[in-house]
């Protein structure tokens, strides 16, 4: 069926959440970003900045976002509260918290605020790659269901196939952005830092077990250049730096329009593999 004007984008279906009071929210994982084990990890770190976004206190725009995947996520219904803890000046901190049946499965502390004109320099370079059009999209695998709502257009390190063999090393670069087309906000930002598969997939040469048990993203963007960026193409690239002892490590950047550099994320994860 063809989506009308007005139809409500997957996306926003799925982090929307309904005021029970000021600072608690209501809401329900949706189907189409269905994980391996429980929802799209991005989907719910969006969910907790817009538990924020959502708040009658709010101030400003995110700087930094922080959020701990404390144990799996049933699918059905769920609790947010959010909670300013601190405001100052030209910052205010937040704790955020999503529960289950009275029990907490997911935390996050999150930072806003009023960002000023300065002097100002980007000393990291965006990575090299043809233009978003002359790179092939490449579909994640059926039973990936929240990966059905990116475009992906790989420049380095795609997903691993049944035949792939181990990979020197573990970046993967690749053209993103939602699928349908939906113009770029700090909510939409916070799923993309988290659009790349394991690092570890990479590096072995094929799907190991593996979870996200921490990511942190820090927002360069202001709200202009998110503005700005519209529904177009975001140039994502990630690497690990470590593996071992059951965890690795992962650090990403998300650039936009005109080399912007959009945002940084890192995250711990958690996984199997033998010797």
């Amino acid at each position: 069926m063809p989506e009308t004007e007005n139809a409500v984008h997957v996306f926003d279906a799925a982090v929307e959440l309904t005021a029970i009071d000021a600072g608690r929210y209501t809401g329900n994982t949706h189907p189409a970003y269905a994980n391996m084990v429980g929802p799209f990890g991005g989907v719910t770190a969006a969910t907790m900045l817009q538990a924020v976004r959502l708040h009658p206190e709010v101030l400003g725009t995110p700087l930094s976002l922080t959020v701990n995947f404390a144990a799996a996520i049933a699918y059905g219904e769920f609790e947010v509260v959010a909670r300013p803890v601190r405001t100052n000046r030209s910052s205010q901190h937040w704790v955020v918290e999503l529960t289950q049946g009275g029990s907490v499965t997911t935390t996050a502390t999150a930072v806003f605020g009023n960002r000023k004109d300065t002097w100002a320099s980007t000393e990291l370079a965006a990575p090299t790659a043809p233009p978003a059009d002359e790179v092939a999209a490449t579909p994640f695998p059926d039973f990936v269901a929240w990966g059905k709502n990116y475009e992906m257009r790989f420049v380095e390190g795609p997903i691993p196939g049944a035949d792939a063999a181990p990979h020197p090393d573990s970046t993967s670069t690749l053209w993103v952005r939602d699928e349908p087309a939906r113009p770029l906000d700090f909510t939409s930002l916070t799923a993309l830092c988290d659009v790349f598969y394991p690092r570890a997939f990479l590096r072995r040469g094929h799907a190991l077990p593996a979870g996200t048990v921490t990511l942190t993203i820090y927002f360069h963007a202001d709200a202009a250049e998110i503005e700005a960026q519209s529904d177009h193409p975001i140039l994502a690239t990630a690497r690990s730096h470590r593996f071992g002892q059951n965890y690795f490590d992962q650090t990403a950047h998300l650039w936009g329009s005109s080399d912007t550099l959009l945002a940084t994320a890192h995250q711990l994860v958690y996984f199997k593999a033998s010797t």
